[in-house]
């Protein structure tokens, strides 16, 4: 009785915070600490989601994690390059919405490579307890992943079952998250995409001009970011993926970067006459705004006609156009209005326009779109 009492209080207080309005570091701490009174881990890494793409956009870590990440490139090279019975992607694929290791290998844990070449060798980890985190349309915010130290009992079926049912208000959390910090400075201009090579022992071997500074610009000052290795290490991991064939789409995901700038990062497999030579290449670029859009929408939670007329709106269609268009009366197009200002916390056209924008977009807001989806009278190269 006290252990189903405790789990509702804490399915209670996750449900509160996801609807909250906070930033992403609060939110994960914050309910963090309230799931370890439900389900105790010794540990636990929270990785955010291109929902889009199903690609790692960052990670946050607490407990024994907190401010370990020399082993984050490994992870991602693990996560996204080899075949795992509970790997995120293979989860969603099978409509899993949480599972734990051990009892996901049967009690073979020889089946898990990151079981036994990784969590247990370098962490000391025993088992590791996965949940999948989708919002009411079954979009992939992200991965909550908890673990527990060997000699502690392995994860049972009602502790799995009860993260699966956090599934929702968790996606909840991370989707409002992404947009809930401000940048903290203007964002930083930096001229054209940059670009790594990461060779076939996973070392980046060039680098062209402004790579440093590009990076930097995806780590954020919070003791909980585990950095840029493990953002890097799941592309490269991915792109191999995609040289053997195994997937069809070359690894792409988009980032908000901690000065507010979205950035797209994709990866490529390199090769020459002989075949695939194991390179990788890692571009890191400014996001155009037909890249940012749907994203930032889609974390407002709209309703399909809400994000038609949100469209039409970032288009500077007015109400009668819209209405037009939509085949909607003008009182309609308000209506929605009303509701999409309330969701994205705005008051006026002008305030989602900077709402979904951002500030990088802001000062060029009157300038026209070009074919490339970039400003046309922005002078660096896209």
């Amino acid at each position: 009785m006290g252990r189903a009492l405790a789990a509702e209080r804490v399915r209670r207080d996750v449900e509160v915070l996801a609807r909250a309005g906070l930033d992403l570091d609060s939110f994960v701490e914050e309910s963090m600490a309230s799931l370890q009174r439900a389900v105790p881990f010794d540990a636990v890494c929270i990785g955010s989601i291109d929902p889009s793409t199903g690609l790692l956009t960052g990670t946050r870590k607490l407990g024994s994690l907190r401010g370990v990440n020399e082993h984050d490139r490994d992870w991602g090279l693990l996560e996204y390059g080899e075949p795992e019975p509970t790997s995120f992607s293979r989860m969603l694929d099978d409509g899993v919405l949480a599972a734990g290791l051990q009892a996901r290998t049967v009690g073979d844990p020889d089946r898990s490579l990151r079981l036994q070449e990784f969590m247990i060798p370098r962490f000391g980890y025993a088992d590791e307890l996965r949940a999948i985190c989708l919002d009411d349309r079954g979009q992939w915010w992200a991965g909550v992943a908890l673990f527990r130290q060997q000699g502690d009992q392995p994860f049972d079926t009602d502790e799995v079952g009860y993260l699966a049912s956090l599934s929702g208000s968790l996606a909840l959390g991370m989707r409002s998250g992404l947009l809930a910090t401000l940048a903290g400075e203007a964002p930083m201009s930096l001229p054209g995409p940059i670009v790594l090579i990461v060779d076939s022992t996973n070392q980046v071997s060039q680098a062209s001009a402004g790579a440093a500074d590009r990076l930097d610009q995806l780590t954020t000052s919070s003791p909980l970011d585990g950095g840029t290795t493990g953002l890097v290490g799941s592309l490269v991991g991915a792109a191999r993926r995609y040289a053997k064939g195994v997937s069809s789409v070359p690894p792409r995901t988009r980032i908000r970067a901690a000065n507010g700038t979205w950035l797209v990062l994709h990866a490529a497999p390199l090769g020459n006459a002989d075949g695939p030579s194991g390179d990788v290449v890692v571009t890191i670029e400014e996001a155009r705004p037909p890249e940012i859009v749907p994203l930032v929408v889609a974390a407002f939670g709209l309703t399909p006609r809400e994000r038609d007329i949100t469209q039409l709106v970032l288009q500077g269609l007015d109400t009668k156009d819209i209405a037009a268009q939509l085949f909607l009366s003008a009182y309609t197009v308000q209506d929605h209005l009303k509701s999409v200002f309330e969701k994205a916390g705005v008051r006026s056209r002008r305030e989602l326009i900077a709402r979904v924008y951002f500030d990088q977009y802001v000062p060029r807001l009157d300038t026209t779109l070009g074919p490339s989806g970039w400003f046309l009278s922005d002078t660096r190269t896209h």
